[in-house]
């Protein structure tokens, strides 16, 4: 079936803006109101698809609520009559992505950055506010209107109502994985937090022009996620302030609790590291990173720069901690004396074992030889037993 020169008859589709899985964008023109509107239509394929087809009205109806500067607006959404064709009427923004600029460019610049991020986290606390969670946060899906110079978040195609029942089955992963969340990773439900880290990947790469995380699979993007630190945005660029290295890279924490509290905190953060000052919030997650980086096992994947500042007797804002998060707290911290005993019960066998390897090469008396190979594979046994139990 080709695509309709009308929809709904009302609107006159000009051509392509582009597309994705699920469907595709024209730039057209409202004959009643005479001007520019951007309407996504379902991919044929799924138009029989329950599923999908129940998934693309929940992003009308959820995208709907959110009337924000920072937020592409939808105005209209259904079936068109002759060719039945699903659709999202939707505000057109006239300007690039910021996946086109970092085409362009392989860096941003660090004002540029601090605007787009700035005003996409203005978005996101609107849409968390409102109970909707984007899940796809991109490059591709942060538009800058050219005229204002305003970002505006754009495709909320798997975004939901934080209350509905998940659509999606447990383990599957929708969005751009280089994006994803280590826990969207893992399959596991996202949440504000989850859309901040999303966020923090992008700002991380219009800085550095690189991903926290390189990759080449997502079985392997999830072990990076899970083991290798994040490399300071200073190494690659060192003209950026410490302290806007510092709040992006808060960002990009492993587990939700130890990022941002809400998108706005982030923004808040982001606007003063642009000024080499920090926040209330940088200062607390950069002091619980720097507690947790004491224990046997850290929990982050933050690794902390050079103090930016210098304050001998902070005092942590006092806020209201729920008994049952206090309870947990102190189950988290035996845990992780559970795991340092672990940790030295391992370390005491991988000494045996290696003992056993040099009595064998010795030629000393009542002791087998011991094979490499064996050995390699007890150690591998040993490394696979010590992260199994040693799980935050």
């Amino acid at each position: 079936m080709s695509t309709p020169t009308e929809i709904a008859g009302r609107w006159t589709i000009e051509r392509r803006l582009g597309a994705g899985g699920m469907s595709t964008v024209f730039l057209a023109m409202d004959r009643v109101l005479e001007r520019a509107v951007a309407i996504k239509l379902l991919a044929e394929h799924l138009a029989d698809d329950v599923d999908f087809v129940a998934r693309f009205r929940r992003e009308a109806l959820s995208a709907a609520r959110l009337q924000h500067p920072n937020i592409v607006q939808v105005f209209d959404s259904g079936q068109d009559a002759e060719s039945q064709r699903h659709y999202i009427v939707m505000e057109y923004v006239d300007g690039p992505s910021a996946a086109d600029l970092l085409r362009e460019d392989k860096q941003l610049r660090i004002e540029q950055t601090v605007d787009i991020v700035r005003d996409a986290c203005h978005g996101l606390d609107y849409a968390h506010r409102a109970g909707v969670i984007h899940r796809d946060v991109k490059p591709g899906n942060l538009l800058v209107s050219s005229g204002t110079g305003i970002t505006k978040l754009a495709d909320f195609g798997i975004a939901k109502a934080a209350e509905q029942t998940r659509i999606t089955q447990v383990g599957s992963v929708l969005g751009t994985a280089a994006y994803l969340s280590p826990e969207q990773a893992r399959g596991e439900e996202a949440g504000p937090a989850s859309d901040t880290y999303s966020l923090g990947v992008c700002a991380y790469q219009f800085l550095t022009g690189r991903l926290p995380h390189e990759y080449s699979s997502l079985t392997e993007l999830a072990l990076k996620q899970q083991e290798e630190v994040v490399q300071p945005i200073r190494e690659f660029r060192p003209e950026v302030p410490a302290e806007l290295d510092e709040a992006v890279r808060l960002c990009l924490e492993r587990e939700p609790g130890a990022r941002y509290r809400s998108a706005l905190e982030m923004a808040d953060a982001i606007e003063a590291g642009l000024h080499g000052e920090a926040t209330d919030a940088t200062r607390r997650l950069e002091l619980t990173s720097v507690e947790d980086a004491t224990q046997a096992l850290p929990r982050t994947s933050y690794l902390p720069a050079a103090p930016a500042y210098s304050e001998p007797a902070y005092a942590e804002p006092a806020y209201d901690e729920p008994t049952a998060a206090r309870a947990a707290r102190r189950d988290q911290r035996g845990r992780r004396w559970g795991s340092f005993f672990v940790l030295l019960l391992v370390l005491a066998a991988i000494g045996a074992v290696a003992a056993a390897l040099i009595a064998s090469n010795g030629g000393g008396t009542g002791v087998s030889p011991v094979n490499e190979d064996q050995v390699q594979q007890q150690i591998n046994g040993l490394r696979q037993f010590l992260q199994d139990n040693t799980k935050p």
